[in-house]
């Protein structure tokens, strides 16, 4: 999926956490997963815990944050 732009990539990433509400993943889980390369998977989930869409766990994982909007 490396064709993919920043913008795909969030789009990506909101739709499976939309989906599967309780997933929690490292960055090497969520990169893999989604098989984008690493800077990619880097700026989308950046992009993604900026909005308050995703929020970090103590440990480093990434979680769907219920209180932002959909």
């Amino acid at each position: 999926m490396s064709h993919l732009d920043v913008g795909e990539a969030v789009e990506l990433i909101q739709m499976e956490y939309a989906e599967m509400p309780e997933l929690r993943l490292t960055f090497w889980q969520a990169q893999r997963l989604w098989n984008l390369p690493e800077e990619l998977c880097r700026r989308a989930l950046a992009v993604l815990t900026a909005s308050g869409f995703l929020a970090r766990t103590s440990d480093g994982a990434y979680i769907h944050n219920r209180s932002a909007p959909a």
